[in-house]
């Protein structure tokens, strides 16, 4: 069951289409901890003052802008909340545009759009239209807070919502700054003829499946086969509390000698038999003897555990 983010409608003129939106993308890769080398302690991230080097407590703290070089003027959470746009649930397509007038540098996000509560006939007669038409709708939409401009297009038999980049966002060609060569160069009719003749060669119908992210298949690949010769590292911290005596990996079976040696039961009735017989002592100095229940309950602290895990985490 694909996963609901958002409930509203998609409005242009006088049709109403509700619909919900789904994710149409998930976040891959490697996410690498920080940790202490000396220790294993995970490494956070602290408030600092920047001047004193002094912790900050979250209260003491407030937002700024930077006004011009060294001054800031400071917004309250409430200003920031009441600048926020009115939350809708509307996705308001505000015209329609040819789809290909729409440049790869403005698309950001996907989501899919999915006919809801009875929706299917007026969501199918958008889709076809806009199909048959070579165009797309552009549209403003909120989401948690926070505005975008959006086209809505069509994928197969669905609808997609593609969040777009403002245009202040995005870089102009002449930001490279071009050199006369690039922009308007001499190039012979025969090296077009060989370029053209290479890239038909190489063309091939495009399926993403076949491309992989390399770096995290190596990454994943080493740390299993670290994992695997025992190279774990126990990591402590505040969020849980590790015995570093316990750290090693060991062999199990001798664990299960030590335990069966142990005898439960016996040993610790001689003890307390032997602990009765033995008349009280003053108290002195020198250090006292370490009786053989402490010994053993002092040997079962110290045994090492097996057992540590790594972990990949998944947007």
């Amino acid at each position: 069951m694909p996963r609901t983010i958002w409930k509203g409608a998609v409005s242009f003129g006088l049709v109403h289409i509700p619909v919900a939106l789904v994710p149409a993308t998930t976040r891959q890769g490697i996410d690498f901890d920080w940790l202490d080398k000396r220790s294993m302690d995970r490494v956070g991230y602290k408030r600092i003052n920047k001047t004193t080097g002094e912790d900050i407590d979250s209260e003491n703290i407030v937002k700024g802008v930077e006004y011009e070089k060294g001054h800031y003027v400071v917004i309250s959470d409430d200003e920031i909340k009441g600048a926020h746009p009115k939350a809708t649930q509307t996705v308001d397509i505000v015209a329609f545009v040819d789809a290909k007038d729409i440049s790869f540098l403005y698309i950001d996000t996907p989501y899919y759009l999915t006919p809801d509560r009875r929706g299917e006939k007026v969501y199918a007669l958008l889709r076809e239209t806009l199909i048959q038409t070579g165009k797309v709708g552009i549209a403003n939409v909120v989401l948690r807070n926070k505005q975008h401009l959006a086209v809505v297009m069509p994928l197969s038999k669905a609808l997609v919502m593609n969040t777009l980049r403002w245009a202040d966002e995005v870089r102009g060609v002449e930001y490279l700054e071009l050199k006369d060569e690039a922009l308007d160069p001499d190039l012979a009719e025969r090296e077009l003829d060989m370029a053209k003749r290479l890239v038909e060669d190489m063309t091939e119908k495009w399926k993403p499946e076949q491309y992989k992210d390399t770096f995290q298949d190596q990454i994943m690949d080493l740390v299993e086969k670290k994992a695997r010769e025992g190279k774990l590292e126990a990591v402590g911290g505040p969020e849980e509390a590790v015995d570093r005596r316990s750290a090693d990996v060991i062999d199990l079976t001798e664990l299960l000698k030590r335990s069966l040696a142990a005898k439960p039961g016996k040993a610790s009735k001689e003890d307390d038999h032997e602990e009765e017989k033995a008349p009280a002592k003053p108290k002195t100095a020198s250090k006292p003897k370490t009786s053989k229940s402490s010994s053993a309950a002092s040997r079962t602290r110290k045994a090492p555990a097996a057992g540590s895990k790594s972990s990949k985490k998944a947007s």
